[in-house]
C-alpha cells in the first residue's frame, strides 16, 4: 500500500480507486482507506477483502466492474492506524474526499484560512495541544482518539508528526474536493492547525508536504437497494456495497509528487500546469446547475435531476446559468460548447436517480463556491448576474420549505439558518431583512450589497406555477 485515502465514499470509488485501479494492473500502489463519518463502507469492504463491484450506467444498460485497488478499508476514528500508515515511508500520498465542510476555512485577507471561531477546530486543537509528547502525539486509550479529534484535518496533523518522526520524507496530499483552489485549501487547514499545536511540524509541513490541486468530474449517487439486487442478478455475486456511477469520468491535475504516483493517465487522467481554469468549468457549469437544480427543482414537486432538466422551466434557468457562466470561461482547452452538450446528455440519462435532496446539502458553502463566483464575474463584466441570484433565491425558498414543514436541515450552517428563518412570524413574512441575513450566510459582503439583497428578494417565491 502506498496510498492512504481519507472519506470513504461512494464517489471516491467510482472516481480515484477506479483511475488507481486501471492504472495500477499488478498492484503496487494499493490504497488503505478511511472512512468519513461511520465506519460502515469500512465494514462491508473489510468482509469482501476491498472488492466491490462498480456498476457504470449508461443510457441503454449498465456494465459491471470489480475494482481491485482498496487494499485495506479502516474506520476513520481510528487515528492510531491512520497515523502508523501516514508514517512509513512507503507511503507517498493523501487523498481526500471529505468535502466542502470537511475543511472548517473561512475568508482570510490572503485567501481561505482555518476558521479558528469553528467549534470543532476548537475543540480538535485543544486535544492535540493536550495529547502533544515532543513533536509528535500520544495515541491511544491514554491518548488521542477519533472522539478527541473529529475531522480529517487533525487526523492528518497527527499522522504528519508521525511520519516526521520516522524520518519518513516528503509525500503529497491530493485534494479530490468541489473547492476551486483545492490544494490550496487543503493545504490552509492542515497548515493551519498545525500552526496552532507546534509550529516547528508546521515549518516541516510546509517544506516537505506537496498540495495538489485535482478537478473531479463524475456524478455518483447513493447507492440504493435495488442496485444491490442488480449486482446479484447480474454477476451472481452478492456485494453489500456496490458504486453505481455515469460512463462519462474526468481527473485534471495539478502539483508535484515528491514521492511518485501511479500512471494515473493511462487510465485517462490528465496533468496541466494550472487546473484553475477546469476548477471553474466544472464548479460553475456540473455543480452551479446541480445547486440550481437540487432548489428550483425541489420547489416544483422533482425528486431527482433527469426530472428537473426535464421541466422546462427549471431548462431554461439552467441553460441561462450557462450562458453567464461560458461568458467568462473562454479559454478554449476548456471546450465548452462540446462540455455543455456532454452536460445535457449526462442530466438527462434518466438511469442515473441522482437525487435532488442529496446534492442539495450544505448550500451554504456549495454556492459559496458555485454561484457566487459567476455572480461577481457577471457585475465585472456589467451584467446583474440573474442566473447566479436565481439559484441563491431557490436556495433560501428551499431551505424555507424544508424548516417550515419540519424536515432536517443538511448544512453546516444549519443552526444559523434555522435561527434567521424563525425570526419570520410566518410564511408570508419573506423581506429583504430575511434575505439578507440568509446572504449573509454564503457571503457576507454582498449581503451588505442593497442591489443585491433586493434582486434576490425579487427572484423569491417565483419558483412554482
Amino acid at each position: 500500500m502506498r496510498i492512504v485515502h481519507i472519506g470513504l465514499g461512494a464517489f471516491h470509488r467510482a472516481h480515484q480507486a477506479w483511475y488507481t485501479a486501471l492504472a495500477d494492473p499488478r498492484g503496487e500502489w494499493g490504497i488503505a482507506a478511511f472512512t468519513g463519518r461511520t465506519r460502515t463502507a469500512a465494514d462491508h469492504l473489510t468482509a469482501q477483502d476491498g472488492l466491490y463491484t462498480l456498476v457504470t450506467r449508461g443510457p441503454l444498460g449498465d456494465e459491471f466492474d470489480v475494482v481491485t485497488s482498496i487494499a485495506e478499508a479502516h474506520d476513520g476514528a481510528d487515528v492510531e492506524a491512520l497515523s502508523g500508515l501516514i508514517s512509513r515511508a512507503e507511503t507517498a500520498l493523501i487523498t481526500l474526499t471529505i468535502t466542502e465542510a470537511g475543511y472548517h476555512l473561512t475568508p482570510g485577507p490572503e485567501g481561505l484560512q482555518l476558521d479558528t471561531a469553528d467549534e470543532v477546530v476548537a475543540a480538535d486543537v485543544a486535544a492535540l495541544r493536550t495529547h502533544r509528547t515532543g513533536g509528535a502525539f500520544t495515541l491511544g486509550d491514554a491518548g488521542l482518539t477519533g472522539d478527541g479529534v473529529r475531522s480529517a484535518r487533525p487526523r492528518i496533523v497527527v499522522g504528519l508528526a508521525a511520519r516526521r518522526a520516522a524520518g519518513s520524507g516528503p509525500l503529497a496530499v491530493v485534494s479530490c474536493d468541489n473547492l476551486p483552489g483545492n490544494g490550496a485549501a487543503a493545504r490552509a487547514a492542515v497548515l493551519g492547525t498545525a500552526r496552532l499545536v507546534d509550529e516547528d511540524l508546521a515549518a516541516w509541513i510546509a517544506e516537505q508536504i506537496s498540495f495538489v490541486d485535482s478537478s473531479i468530474d463524475r456524478i455518483t449517487p447513493r447507492t440504493a437497494e435495488e442496485d444491490r439486487a442488480a449486482v446479484a442478478a447480474a454477476t451472481g455475486r452478492t456485494d453489500q456495497t456496490p458504486v453505481v456511477t455515469e460512463p462519462f469520468t474526468s481527473w485534471v491535475l495539478s502539483g508535484r509528487f515528491p514521492a511518485g504516483r501511479p500512471c494515473w493517465e493511462d487510465a485517462g487522467a490528465v496533468f496541466v500546469e494550472d487546473v484553475e481554469p477546469f476548477e471553474r468549468r466544472k464548479l460553475w457549469m456540473l455543480n452551479g446547475a446541480h445547486s440550481l437544480m437540487a432548489y428550483a427543482g425541489q420547489l416544483r414537486g422533482h425528486s431527482t435531476v433527469s426530472e428537473a432538466l426535464g421541466d422546462s422551466a427549471v431548462s431554461d434557468w439552467v441553460e441561462e446559468l450557462w450562458d453567464a457562466a461560458g461568458a467568462h470561461l473562454q479559454d478554449p482547452a476548456l471546450g465548452i460548447p462540446e462540455y455543455r452538450a456532454a452536460l445535457r446528455a449526462r442530466f438527462e440519462n434518466p438511469r442515473i436517480a441522482h437525487h435532488l435532496a442529496q446534492i442539495g446539502a450544505d448550500g451554504s458553502l456549495k454556492l459559496a463556491a458555485r454561484a457566487v463566483p459567476i455572480l461577481q464575474a457577471e457585475r465585472r463584466a456589467g451584467r446583474p448576474g440573474t442566473a447566479a441570484l436565481r439559484a441563491i433565491a431557490a436556495w433560501m425558498d428551499q431551505i424555507c420549505a424544508q424548516f417550515e414543514t419540519g424536515r432536517e436541515l443538511h448544512d453546516s450552517a444549519a443552526e444559523r439558518l434555522r435561527a434567521v428563518i424563525a425570526e419570520a412570524d410566518d410564511a408570508e413574512a419573506v423581506d429583504d431583512a430575511q434575505t439578507s441575513a440568509l446572504l449573509a450566510v454564503i457571503d457576507p459582503v454582498l449581503a451588505e450589497e442593497t442591489e443585491v439583497v433586493t434582486a434576490v428578494q425579487g427572484l423569491r417565491g417565483t419558483f412554482t406555477d
